[in-house]
């Protein structure tokens, strides 16, 4: 999953603060378990938490990279799922590469593109650059706001991470909500307005939105919006085209060199990602897919069919073990074991959440973590 943390100030010098970097960057500890690390200058500090999914000698981060003009510096969380392209593109243009990490290839894009990066990108992403020349911090977080990045600004210092708790581990930084947070918190929580958080000056760069910071203060910009054309294709080239974009989506996101499963409930989503991910495997000479589902103690003795559910998840899920031959692995969780993760769910979020569905899911990564490192899930 990985997470980052940093701080900028471009009138100040910030040197003094390496304990204060490390401390907000421990708070990560769970996004990026395998290896932390730091990049500390007179005006940004940045630290890192990786989980190592892609190439884990060659992946290491903040990533440095030194032109002739001077230095970029990157901490990122997410997945570019177009890497292959980029690097032919970057090839052609000169660049020569370390490795084959992605975190590499964004950066090498960025000093490419500039700002125009963005645009060229494909896949989950939020991350911050450092321009050394330019003395300026550039943030990024992608189209539809999978991966977060919050920030807050106090006496000209930029201070961002990819979970609010590490935020707060800055000097002089106050949890405060104000009204709307917690109008939002009770009304339509977990959801909120983008932007926003439910703490009061605490904020978020919003889905397809990227920030500048520089002497200047803190620039925001969209850079795409999702917009509604008229469907005219027919019922045949439609279904072609669903087929595509669904394979395209799926076997992109199976390039990795650490173990990789899918999350499988029998629901019409997870059962698609399994079917295409399992194809995929079949079509590379790869070892059968990994599965895993979770269910309850004594669910089975208790399950009613209704007309809304008329057969358990199991049914579904053995259906599409049976047809896949997939490498399935039942987690089973008692209803004490559930309540006992409820905090824990939410001091996860940072927030209050949903309760048992959010307890239900940390108690399942928790027990799919121990064989696995990547989950496919809808």
């Amino acid at each position: 999953m990985c997470g980052f943390v940093g701080f900028a100030n471009i009138k100040e010098k910030i040197l003094q603060n390496k304990k204060v970097i490390e401390k907000m960057n421990q708070t990560l500890t769970k996004r990026g378990p395998d290896e932390d690390g730091y990049y500390i200058d007179e005006k940004v500090c940045l630290g890192h938490k990786r989980l190592i999914v892609i190439d884990p000698k060659g992946g290491k981060q903040p990533m440095i990279e030194s032109v002739s003009y001077g230095d970029f510096v990157i901490c990122y969380n997410g997945q570019i799922y177009n890497t292959k392209e980029l690097r032919e593109t970057l090839k052609e243009n000169g660049f020569t590469f370390q490795g084959h990490c992605d975190t590499e290839i964004l950066l090498k894009s960025y000093i490419h593109y500039g700002n125009d990066v963005v645009h060229h990108l494909n896949g989950i992403f939020a991350f911050a650059i450092w321009n050394s020349k330019k003395q300026e911090l550039f943030l990024a977080r992608d189209h539809f706001g999978v991966k977060p990045l919050f920030y807050t600004i106090k006496n000209n210092t930029l201070i961002f991470a990819s979970e609010l708790k590490a935020i707060f581990e800055y000097p002089g930084i106050e949890k405060k909500m104000d009204s709307q947070s917690i109008g939002e918190m009770f009304g339509i929580g977990p959801s909120h307005t983008p932007g926003t958080t439910i703490f009061k000056d605490i904020f978020e760069i919003k889905p397809a939105h990227f920030g500048i910071f520089n002497s200047s203060g803190l620039h925001v910009e969209r850079y795409w919006k999702l917009t509604s054309k008229e469907h005219t294709d027919n019922f045949a080239k439609t279904c072609e085209t669903l087929k595509y974009l669904l394979n395209d989506a799926i076997t992109r996101q199976l390039v990795s060199d650490v173990p990789l499963c899918t999350f499988l409930s029998g629901g019409l989503d997870s059962s698609i990602i399994t079917k295409f991910a399992a194809d995929y495997c079949k079509k590379e000479g790869l070892p059968p897919l990994d599965t895993y589902s979770i269910d309850y103690v004594d669910n089975d003795k208790n399950f009613v069919k209704s007309d809304f559910q008329p057969n358990s998840d199991n049914y579904y899920i053995d259906l599409m073990n049976k047809n896949l031959h997939t490498n399935h692995h039942k987690i089973v969780i008692d209803t004490p074991e559930l309540a006992s993760y409820l905090e824990d769910a939410m001091i996860a979020r940072d927030m209050p959440g949903m309760a048992d569905i959010d307890s239900s899911l940390l108690l399942f990564c928790k027990n799919v973590k121990k064989e696995m490192t990547v989950s496919l899930t809808r």
